[in-house]
């Protein structure tokens, strides 16, 4: 209940329109509504990035991996599901052009590299508290953006992800996108204002 919760409210965030009963309704599975497949998908997302979390760290393999499970059957299946972009991509509003984009993430080749030193970093680095540590790891993903789509879902996931493998919980029973909707506008806006400034201080307030 806790995976389907975190499951839905973060794919809300992305302007998916279902319910929790939507989602436990045991037909949920082979639901021609694409917006219940997504969150579907999420909870598969979850339980396979747990489960591979046994015998992998968290990496660029596993982000892989857990996309590919993600971004299966749904709408965006035609991106590459599984593979870093292999094209510019930006973000803004719905089919607008990359002249007017709120924010362009690195171009290709400068994306594989941030990639390899977030890999390090989120495996290495011990400079903050771990919960920090979460919320700086989730800002530089969402940063990078290194797929065509499902970059925010599984940005949120990482958070998860992290707390879980630094042995702050033992199970998934934690609704981080719930506060994050409640601040939606503000999680935006300092994550804008963060890509702008470089300063981090005011991620770390955020999270704080």
């Amino acid at each position: 209940m806790y995976v389907r919760k975190e499951a839905l409210i973060s794919s809300q965030i992305e302007g998916t329109q279902c319910t929790l009963d939507d989602v436990l309704d045991p037909e949920a599975e082979t639901n021609a509504n694409l917006d219940v497949s997504d969150v579907v998908n999420y909870v598969k997302a979850t339980r396979y990035a747990l489960t591979r979390l046994k015998s992998l760290p968290i990496c660029c393999r596993l982000i892989r991996e857990v996309h590919e499970v993600l971004m299966d059957g749904v709408r965006s299946q035609d991106k590459t599901p599984g593979d870093f972009r292999r094209s510019q991509n930006w973000v803004g509003p719905a089919n607008c052009a990359l002249k007017d984009a709120r924010y362009i993430p690195p171009n290709v080749t400068d994306m594989e590299e941030s990639m390899s030193c977030l890999e390090k970093y989120i495996n290495e680095a011990t400079e903050y508290d771990p919960l920090i540590r979460a919320g700086l790891i989730h800002y530089q993903f969402e940063t990078i953006h290194p797929f065509l789509d499902g970059n925010g879902r599984l940005g949120r996931l990482l958070i998860l992800l992290y707390i879980m493998e630094q042995g702050l919980l033992e199970k998934p029973v934690i609704y981080i996108s719930y506060f994050l909707k409640k601040n939606q506008i503000e999680y935006y806006d300092r994550i804008s204002e963060v890509r702008k400034s470089g300063n981090y201080e005011q991620w770390i307030k955020f999270f704080n």
